[in-house]
């Protein structure tokens, strides 16, 4: 019989071509843990609550242009656990090598997209490097499907391993299938003209309110194709394929929420001028003129709701360019500046609109998807992402989780991936650097704790006045 398979989406597939040498498409992350993980133990949570999602189970397969996902007949959780030992003391520094080469290595396609491996001997405890293809699903579905590994207390119960069954689907014939979709297209169709005609009814400015919104998102598709590239900067240089990771000590969560209310804004205002300050940092230390138009990021937008359990996998984000000032100096004026900017894109359609782009070029020809994908990476410098995680410390086969860690990939010509994540009282902060860009991870990490202590600083000044003048 031969194995089941499921068509790749349109959307999925975009980021699957758009694996290159220099940027393999995976997301990472790495999990380190206070105390040592049973391999068994291990094997049994993700058997339970890992592989309970298909996808895990199944690889890619060609039938000429078409992509589908195969179920794995040879599947078998061993070749996907990798137990290995740091070399050297074990230290942070021997940690992030290895991952950095990890990192530059691609997955083998002639199985399911993902590995993990089991570091032991790490900081007293042990790390997991966790790999998953970007095709399988985006950032945040992952980060979510992840943290569903983890239990709120250290000794909960983790069920037995029970053999995996290979699910037996029943096809349906091409005629039936044909159906299916024409039924679902109806039914949509109804659903929508429904919905179209009672705002009719109830808004009298309706029709007015949905040609503004369609002149809108016209307006942004046109941003986003007219944009000018980015600035010829040492952030913008070819690419070798090498990477290079780095990551801090975390900050304090409570003081970001604190220099964000006291700048009336919020705590992605905050991590993003932060994050402006240590580039601009970057430019001042290595002796470097600043584009004085700044620079852009690409900043996934999720568009999957995050009160709903994830069921089915797959991408479900945009893409927005975010303007980041590293021209302005003064800490508040950057504040500012990127708040303004932020701002602006909130009411933007730009998420919405790079979607549908990637599900266009998906079910295009591979060589126009990859120019066009070419043609959006010269739009930025660096990939930023900024996920919420946890309000409280997790555990994983009873091991608690001390400090988390994820990377998106980047694409095209982008060599520079940076991670903000949030984790009971902390915010991480994590940098991935091609090693053709001219420009240290860890020299990075520190400008970013700069950065932060002297805009904390300037935001304590600006809200004594204020506290001043309420008491008086």
């Amino acid at each position: 019989m031969k194995p089941s398979t499921t068509p790749m989406s349109a959307v999925d597939r975009s980021w699957l071509r758009m694996e290159s040498v220099e940027n393999p498409m995976m997301i990472s992350a790495v999990l380190s843990f206070d105390q040592p993980i049973p391999i068994k133990r291990l094997k049994r949570v993700l058997s339970d609550r890992f592989l309970c999602f298909r996808r895990f189970r199944q690889r890619v397969a060609h039938r000429g242009e078409r992509i589908f996902w195969q179920d794995d007949p040879l599947f078998d959780l061993d070749n996907h656990i990798h137990p290995i030992a740091l070399p050297g003391k074990g230290t942070l520094e021997d940690l992030q090598a290895l991952v950095s080469d990890l990192n530059s290595t691609p997955l083998d396609f002639n199985r399911p997209l993902w590995q993990i491996h089991y570091i032991d001997h790490y900081n007293g405890g042990c790390a997991l490097l966790v790999r998953i293809h970007h095709c399988i699903a985006d950032g945040i579905s992952l980060v979510r499907v992840l943290l569903s590994l983890t239990d709120s207390t250290p000794d909960a119960k983790v069920h037995t391993i029970s053999p995996l069954r290979p699910r037996q689907d029943v096809r349906p014939s091409p005629l039936a299938r044909l159906w299916q979709r024409v039924r679902n297209s109806g039914v949509t169709a109804i659903e929508q003209s429904r919905l179209f005609l009672h705002s009719l009814r109830e808004e009298q400015g309706y029709p007015l309110k949905l040609a503004r919104t369609a002149s809108n998102v016209a307006i942004d598709c046109l941003k986003v194709g007219l944009a000018p590239n980015e600035p010829a900067t040492s952030l913008k240089q070819p690419l070798s394929g090498r990477k290079r990771v780095a990551w801090a000590e975390p900050l304090d969560l409570t003081e970001v929420k604190h220099c964000a209310k006291a700048l009336g804004g919020t705590i992605n205002d905050v991590l993003l001028s932060v994050a402006t300050g240590a580039i601009h940092q970057h430019f001042i230390e290595a002796h470097e003129q600043i584009p004085d138009c700044g620079i852009r990021v690409a900043v996934p937008f999720n568009l999957r709701p995050l009160n709903q359990p994830i069921e089915d996998l797959g991408n479900k984000f945009g893409l927005v360019l975010v303007n980041l000032p590293v021209d302005v100096d003064c800490p508040l004026m950057c504040f500012r500046q990127t708040q303004e900017n932020m701002n602006r894109l909130k009411r933007s359609y730009q998420a919405q609109v790079t979607y549908s782009l990637l599900d266009l070029f998906g079910r295009g020809p591979d060589m126009l998807e990859r120019r066009a994908l070419s043609m959006l990476s010269h739009k930025a410098s660096a990939v930023l992402t900024n996920v919420p995680g946890p309000k409280d410390p997790v555990y994983l086969a009873g091991a608690k989780l001390a400090q988390p860690m994820f990377w998106v990939p980047q694409s095209g010509d982008i060599g520079i991936g940076m991670s903000i994540f949030s984790y009971a009282g902390t915010v991480q902060f994590g940098i991935s650097v091609d090693k053709g860009i001219q420009a240290d991870p860890q020299a990075i990490m520190g400008y970013f704790r700069e950065n932060f202590e002297k805009l904390a600083a300037l935001a304590s000044q600006e809200e004594k006045p204020q506290t001043n003048l309420a008491a008086s």
